[in-house]
């Protein structure tokens, strides 16, 4: 017979987070590559006590939106599709009829995208602030 001696579980303390606040200028920047920075802010990879399972990125404020460049034909050519789960129920709508209507919805789809797939994400998206 072998007795076990006692086991000791390893307790992960939680990080003190600092948020930082970041302000960007979106006036002549391209909106993939804006957004990649944007949300590599978000998630906290800049830092260097960054881990991957913990939700410690900064607070990002976006300004002049309405003055972002797109590049190629995107403007005519790019579609976001919706599907409602009813049949024949596939919404679609292009990139200009949506940046006419809201240009901020246009970044925050394009960051959306770009954040990992988890439960961390809608945390992570509520930090951006997106001003016209």
């Amino acid at each position: 017979m072998i007795k076990l001696k006692n086991k000791t579980k390893k307790i992960s303390k939680k990080p003190v987070i600092n948020r930082q606040h970041h302000k960007i200028d979106a006036t002549n920047l391209a909106v993939g590559r804006l957004a990649t920075q944007v949300a590599s802010l978000l998630r906290g990879k800049t830092r260097p006590d960054f881990l991957p399972h913990v939700d410690m990125g900064d607070n990002v404020l976006v300004e002049n939106i309405k003055n972002l460049k797109f590049t190629g034909r995107k403007l005519g050519q790019k579609v976001y599709y919706h599907h409602t789960s009813y049949p024949g129920g596939l919404k679609t709508q292009k990139l200009n009829e949506l940046f006419a209507k809201n240009p901020a919805e246009v970044l925050k789809k394009a960051v959306w995208n770009m954040l990992p797939k988890n439960k961390l994400r809608d945390k992570m998206i509520k930090r951006l602030t997106i001003k016209k």
